[in-house]
């Protein structure tokens, strides 16, 4: 069932008011797939009442009054992206499409969304308490570097004026969140917030101020790194940061959901279709990619230091239960105009399914080595076999001709699975692939992708032979597609060259999936790429910051093979 988006909605369900009015940057497709569907219909699991306004005319109170006032708080996000990101290439041209927004033109998003909603709100209706969530809010939740203005900028919390942030997925912390204010409770110590103090907390961890970040590199490092490794749920504690004469106070991160939540979550009563009230302004193309398409797990272990994910999702994969996403695919099967493809089972990388560290689960993530870089933990016992389960089972659900694996995976978690990696490729092959599997090595020169934290070149060579020879097996002409990265920290131009040579040479292929790097708020490139530091803050780094530079690192990587031999012809 749709949540309200209009009162009439709501009282036809007979609620006489809203607790939470949800505000968001995408349109309103009620899918797990949409975080602000996700918050609402788990807030109305628990007994709450929630309406929903999506992407409100800011130039006017139309929009955002239409649902009146809420009992509780007002939840306001960017959407599935950041505003920024989403309206601009990474090269700061305007987005002329949206595939979030009814009809598919970028006209509905407003630059820094988070801001302006609530600027929007305390226009028009003030009085309930703003809390500020998803992506947009909870990287830029400590000062942090903007790319748009070249600058460091505050805590969002500050510079929008609202009143907290959920930062993270945050199902747990809005549901503590909205009991405490119905019960007339202190909010101030709730896991997983954000708030602005006017005194320090006693037994958090002080990082340097927002005046020193934004004056002095090192102490932008020294606040960075402390941010970044206070994420854990297990072990990590509070954080504050001074702004002015006042207080961002991080508590500390909300504990993950377990395994049986995770299922409630996706089992709740989604529509899997966009709101007739917004689908009146066109189709959302979005919805062709996630109508048949199964999330079978969160977070990532992966840490690549341009990803926010680990930020935002977490380190800690948690997966859902087999029989949770079998009763899934049948609810797909079953739906009208069904054509037998599920397009996706996956995550943020498709391969994490099952797979996660025991001593992590209990002891929290390590601070002083990573999972997968520079090669997988010897506690991390990557096995295939869950996820080779599950995809025959799924493919076995009547209706069902073909399930596609298009999440990309990490080829260097097949490579270290020497019992079923084999197996795993083979079965891909076979039956979940069409046509092309998605793989991202970004780079292959060493010392970007040290920078980067991904696996060498020997890796993507030994797991291109393991997939060449399965197709070759079974008489499959299946390829790999590689996303690859431009202009990324510590990247030279001739490094640009000799990505070039060695796809040609190594891959035989033309690149195509080539993406110039987007210094998002909060991951550990975006604080290499504004100080020109690495992450230990012990050598200087190479920062592009020309965009006419870093479209021509992107071209000379799109250059046709024999384009040196050209070259050297034209200067002769």
């Amino acid at each position: 069932m749709f949540i309200p988006a209009t009162l009439e909605e709501a009282k036809k369900r007979g609620w006489d008011g809203l607790d939470v009015i949800i505000v968001s940057g995408d349109t309103y497709v009620d899918s797990y797939y949409n975080g602000a569907s996700i918050i609402g219909h788990w807030l109305i699991d628990h007994g709450f009442k929630v309406g929903i306004i999506s992407q409100p005319d800011i130039d006017s109170e139309n929009d955002i009054a239409r649902l009146g006032e809420p009992k509780l708080f007002w939840s306001v996000s960017a959407g599935a992206m950041d505003s920024m990101v989403a309206n601009y290439t990474p090269t700061n041209k305007r987005r002329k499409d949206d595939d979030f927004t009814p009809g598919g033109i970028n006209d509905r998003r407003p630059d820094r969304a988070c801001i302006a909603y609530t600027n929007l709100i305390k226009k028009h209706i003030k009085g309930k308490p703003i809390v500020l969530g998803g992506i947009e809010a909870s990287l830029r939740r400590v000062a942090h570097y903007d790319a748009w203005s070249d600058s460091v900028r505050r805590s969002i919390l500050f510079d929008s004026k609202a009143d907290l942030i959920t930062y993270g997925m945050a199902e747990l912390s809005n549901l503590e969140l909205a009991n405490r204010m119905r019960d007339g409770k202190d909010t101030a110590d709730i896991k997983g917030i954000c708030r602005i103090g006017k005194e320090p907390p006693k037994g958090y961890t002080r990082i340097p101020s927002y005046e020193a970040c934004e004056s002095d590199k090192d102490h932008f490092i020294k606040a960075f790194r402390i941010f970044y490794e206070s994420n854990d749920p297990v072990t990590s504690k509070g954080i504050y940061q001074k702004h002015g004469d006042r207080y961002l106070v991080q508590n500390s991160p909300q504990r993950i959901l377990t395994t049986e939540e995770l299922d409630r979550v996706h089992s709740l009563d989604y529509e899997n279709a966009v709101h007739p009230y917004y689908l009146k302004g066109g189709e959302v193309k979005a919805m062709e990619t996630i109508k048949n398409s199964i999330t079978s797990h969160r977070g990532c272990y992966g840490g690549c230091s341009f990803c926010a994910i680990s930020v935002h999702q977490g380190r800690t994969v948690i997966s859902r239960s087999e029989d949770s996403i079998i009763s899934e695919a049948k609810l797909i099967a079953s739906r009208p105009r069904f054509n037998g493809i599920i397009y996706d089972v996956g995550g943020p990388t498709a391969n994490m399914y099952g797979i996660e560290c025991s001593k992590k689960l209990v002891k929290g993530a390590c601070t002083d080595k990573k999972c997968l870089y520079p090669k997988p933990c010897s506690y991390l016992a990557i096995d295939h076999s869950k996820q080779i389960s599950l995809l025959k089972k799924l493919s076995s659900v009547p209706g069902v001709k073909k399930v596609m694996v298009t999440s990309g995976i990490r080829y260097d978690m097949v490579v270290s699975d020497r019992v079923r990696g084999k197996e795993y490729v083979d079965q891909l092959v076979g039956n979940h692939v069409s046509g092309q599997l998605k793989v991202a090595p970004e780079h292959t020169v060493p010392h970007v992708l040290e920078l980067m934290c991904k696996p060498g070149p020997d890796v993507l060579i030994k797991f291109k032979k393991m997939f060449d020879d399965s197709n070759t097996k079974q008489g499959m002409n299946q390829f790999l597609t590689y996303y690859l990265m431009a202009a990324h920290p510590g990247c030279y131009q001739e490094d640009m060259e000799e990505l070039n040579r060695f796809v040609h040479r190594e891959l035989k292929t033309n690149p195509e999936q080539v993406q110039i790097f987007t210094p998002t708020p909060s991951t550990v490139s975006t604080m290499m790429y504004h100080t020109r530091r690495d992450y230990d803050n012990t050598k200087n780094l190479k920062s592009e910051h020309s965009m006419q530079m870093k479209q021509k690192q992107k071209d000379t990587l799109l250059e046709p093979q024999g384009w040196e031999h050209e070259k050297q012809r034209k200067t002769v």
